[in-house]
């Protein structure tokens, strides 16, 4: 049995539309307050780095040697926390990628990107073709980007290798999250996992988005939620792969 321990923040925040370095600052920001709360991963929504932009996705598209993931690392070095942020992906000559990168303490950088696309999503960008799971304190965790999770074949590939966690970073809006939320909860409860939501606070890309950051335990219980109108971090305690508590910490200012 895994009897293990881990702290997962989910970050709640507004986004500035295709201000990079504006957005960048804010997660430094949300990384620093994660750690202090003592999270060992914290993770962004879905293209938190750039807003929810699909009409701008190849302008804003990310090489995998940027900068903007070099200073992502150094937050994860500096404050000893594995940091998961959403992010448009360059593609060799194709359209981009709706990715994430997943910056580690040690200096590894890993990416993934998005399998299932949400219906228009693929006049901008091009989906992703490989799964992706990562280790943290013998926790096993899987990573959807938002309409990945909508797929039953995504989480059931999670649990087939052998995932504990469920993480989606997404962006749901008020008109859709109560059909997310039951099958986020229905997901948790049919594969026996904790399942948590980063979510998005502010509109993006059009979209009025509602917050509402949180965890669902493997009885399909809704553990811990933020509110759809304040930022903030959710910390998830998961200990021997379950989710037995959270608390949110509203984000008033981080300057």
């Amino acid at each position: 049995m895994n009897s293990s321990s881990i702290t997962i923040g989910l970050a709640q925040l507004p986004v500035v539309k295709g201000a990079v370095s504006e957005n960048l600052a804010a997660h430094l920001a949300y990384i620093e307050r994660a750690a202090k709360n003592g999270a060992d991963v914290v993770v962004f929504p879905e293209l938190s780095l750039t807003g929810y932009e699909l009409a701008l996705l190849e302008e804003l598209a990310m090489s995998r040697a940027s900068d903007v993931f070099n200073t992502l690392s150094g937050a994860a070095a500096q404050h000893n926390i594995v940091v998961i942020a959403g992010c448009p992906l360059g593609n060799e000559g194709n359209k981009p990628r709706i990715g994430a990168v997943i910056c580690f303490p040690s200096g590894e950088r890993e990416f993934y990107a998005k399998q299932y696309l949400h219906e228009g999503e693929d006049v901008y960008c091009s989906p992703g073709t490989q799964h992706y799971l990562f280790t943290v304190n013998d926790t096993r965790i899987a990573l959807a980007v938002c309409a990945d999770f909508a797929n039953p074949a995504h989480i059931k590939a999670a649990a087939a290798q052998q995932a504990e966690v469920y993480i989606a970073s997404a962006l749901i809006s008020e008109a859709g999250y109560e059909a997310d939320a039951e099958l986020l909860a229905a997901m948790a409860k049919h594969h026996q996992m904790p399942v948590l939501l980063s979510n998005h606070l502010s509109i993006t890309g059009g979209w009025q988005t509602c917050g509402n950051s949180g965890g669902w335990n493997a009885e399909g219980e809704l553990t811990v939620a933020a509110n759809g109108t304040e930022p903030g971090l959710v910390q998830c305690h998961i200990h021997q792969g379950q989710l037995t508590d959270g608390k949110v910490n509203h984000v008033s200012s981080l300057h």
